[in-house]
C-alpha cells in the first residue's frame, strides 16, 4: 500500500500525492543530516514547563536529524539532559523568579541560531512580555526556517503588527483550533473558521496568506496551505488527543526541514509539514491498530516515528530510486 493509500491526502476536492521520504544518505554523518535547535520550557514561578521542548526534541531526533539542541530556562537545563541524554542542553538566562532575561537570552541564542538547520520555537515557553521580546527578536534574526508552535503562537497572537516581524523570515506555523482563533482576532480574520469542519482549508489559507507562511491546522484532519495551495490528510485518530502530541509534531516537522529543505533535496516547506503530518498520523494510526485510540503517550509516539520512516522507505514508489 503507497503513503497515499495511508494518508487519503486531499488537495481541495483532489488528490495531492504526499510526498516521497527521501532516501537516507548511506554515507552521511550528523551534519549531513542537520541541526534542529528546540526553544522553549517555562521555569517562571509557580508554573515550571519542560515536557513540550523535549517531546518536540525527542520527536526530532526519531525522525532522523542529526543534533537537537535545546534552549530552556536555567534552572531546567540539568533535567532537561536527564529527560532527553542525546540532545545538548543551553541554559537560557533567567531572574530570581525564573522569568527570561531577553538581552542576555538573544546573547546565548545568536550563535546556535546561526548553525541550526530549522529552529523548533515555543514548545512550553510561558506567557509573559519577556517571552514576547524573545519571540520578536528570533523572527528578525533567525536565516533558517522557524517552526512556530504552542506559546510561541500566543506570543505572536500578543504582538502588534507581527506579520512585518515575519516578513524575512521562513516560517510554518502549527496552531491548533484555539490558537488559531486567539491568531485570527489579533489580524482580524474569522476566528470560527478553524472550528467548523467545512471551512478549516479557508481558514488556513487565509493565516497563510495574511502572515506570508506556511500553516499546518492541527485537528481531526490537520490541513496544511501555503496561501494558494491546501492539503488535509485522514491519517491519524483520536489516539492524538493527548498532552504532547503537538510538540512531537513540530519535532518532526522541524527534523524534516533540518534535513531536506536544503542542497541536495530542497524540499518546500509546504511539503515538509505535509510529511511531517502523513508521518504523525501513520504513527497514531499503526498505535491504534495495537492498542486501541487511548492511552497514548508522547513518548511513544515519538519512539515509534522509525517504523514509519522504514516502513515509507520500503514503500513500492520508493524502491527503484537512485541512491
Amino acid at each position: 500500500m503507497s503513503i497515499d493509500d495511508r494518508v487519503d491526502g486531499r488537495c481541495g476536492h483532489d488528490t495531492m500525492p504526499c510526498p516521497t521520504l527521501p532516501i537516507r544518505d548511506p554515507l552521511g554523518h550528523k551534519g549531513t543530516f542537520g541541526t534542529v535547535l528546540v526553544i522553549g520550557g517555562c521555569a517562571k514561578l509557580p508554573r515550571v514547563m519542560l515536557g513540550g521542548p523535549v517531546i518536540a526534541a525527542r520527536a526530532a531526533l526519531r525522525t532522523g536529524c542529526g543534533l537537537v539542541e535545546l534552549a530552556v530556562p536555567r534552572p531546567l537545563a540539568p533535567s532537561a539532559l536527564v529527560a532527553l541524554e542525546s540532545a545538548t542542553a543551553h541554559a537560557l538566562p533567567v531572574d530570581e523568579s525564573g522569568s527570561l532575561l531577553p538581552s542576555e537570552c538573544a546573547e546565548l541564542l545568536d550563535p546556535l541560531v546561526a548553525r541550526a538547520q530549522a529552529v523548533v520555537l515555543g514548545p512550553a515557553l510561558g506567557e509573559g512580555f519577556e517571552v514576547e521580546q524573545v519571540v520578536v527578536r528570533l523572527l528578525s534574526h533567525v536565516r533558517s526556517p522557524l517552526v512556530i508552535d504552542a506559546d510561541g503562537l500566543n506570543a505572536l497572537a500578543r504582538l502588534v503588527d507581527f506579520p512585518r516581524d515575519m516578513r524575512d523570515a521562513s516560517v510554518i506555523v502549527t496552531p491548533h483550533p484555539g490558537e488559531y482563533q486567539r491568531l485570527a482576532v489579533a489580524l482580524e480574520l474569522d476566528p470560527t473558521a478553524a472550528t467548523d469542519e467545512s471551512r478549516r482549508g479557508d481558514a488556513a489559507d487565509a493565516l497563510a496568506r495574511r502572515v506570508g507562511c506556511i500553516v499546518v491546522l492541527k485537528g481531526a484532519r490537520t490541513v496544511v496551505s501555503d496561501g494558494v495551495r491546501s492539503w488535509s490528510a485522514r491519517a491519524g485518530n483520536a489516539a492524538l488527543a493527548t498532552a504532547g502530541s503537538g510538540d512531537a509534531l513540530a519535532g518532526v516537522i522541524g527534523s524534516l526541514v533540518a534535513q531536506f529543505a536544503r542542497p541536495p533535496h530542497r524540499m518546500s516547506l509546504f511539503d515538509c509539514g505535509r510529511l511531517g503530518v502523513a508521518i504523525h498520523g501513520l504513527v497514531a494510526q499503526g498505535w491504534s491498530d495495537r492498542f486501541g485510540e487511548a492511552g497514548l503517550l508522547a513518548g511513544e509516539l515519538c519512539d515509534a516515528i522509525p517504523e514509519v520512516l522504514a516502513g515509507l522507505r520500503r514503500a513500492p514508489e520508493m524502491r527503484d530510486e537512485p541512491t
